[in-house]
């Protein structure tokens, strides 16, 4: 549906618990929904989160498993994917993070981890093209993005589509991954828009 990177950050900045909850499952609209394992769309999703809205998920039920710096939540999103939450020592501060993992992958937690770690401890602040494009995709409101129907090409039905102004001929659906630097840039919130753009590694 998505070609997704692994282990990728979803939202810029620190969540609330509203921003939480709605990212927990930041693809309810996708087609087929019952129909279709969301595993791949899940696994390897990732956000900061505060320290309030971390103790508060400890807190709602005993978790799964609990190992040093992380616990995974009971509550499975799909078949084997679950939410698991974070308390890491990043540059000499404490900072929390949940992510979806694929608990039929031994290592999956622990690769999580490491790959926070990794991403969160670049020395330049600055984001991939990817993570503005899935901070725009996590940060709009549900009424203006969507997926590709019947209507579009068949090669493009089911990508995420978002809502953009189109001058003359006003606000267009337009495929998420083809959005340009301007209008990417437009969608971004002002302390984002001017950050450096990382490339992946």
């Amino acid at each position: 549906m998505n070609p997704f990177f692994p282990n990728r950050k979803v939202y810029q900045g620190i969540a609330d618990r509203r921003q939480m909850f709605r990212m927990f499952d930041r693809h309810a609209q996708r087609p087929n929904r019952e129909h279709v394992d969301a595993g791949s769309l899940y696994s390897g999703e990732w956000f900061q989160v505060g320290p309030v809205e971390h103790d508060y998920m400890l807190e709602i039920l005993p978790p799964l498993w609990m190992r040093g710096d992380m616990f995974a939540l009971r509550e499975f999103l799909t078949d084997s994917i679950t939410s698991v939450f974070y308390t890491l020592r990043i540059d000499g501060r404490t900072r929390y993070y949940h992510a979806c993992c694929d608990l039929n992958v031994a290592r999956s937690p622990a690769e999580m981890r490491d790959a926070i770690v990794e991403r969160e401890s670049w020395p330049v602040k600055a984001m991939t093209r990817e993570e503005r494009l899935e901070h725009i995709w996590s940060a709009t409101h549900d009424e203006y993005r969507g997926y590709a129907g019947d209507r579009w090409l068949p090669e493009h039905r089911g990508k995420r589509t978002v809502l953009c102004y189109g001058g003359r001929q006003g606000a267009m659906p337009k495929l998420l991954d083809e959005l340009t630097d301007d209008e990417i840039a437009a969608k971004l919130p002002v302390h984002l828009r001017h950050l450096p753009l990382a490339v992946a590694a």
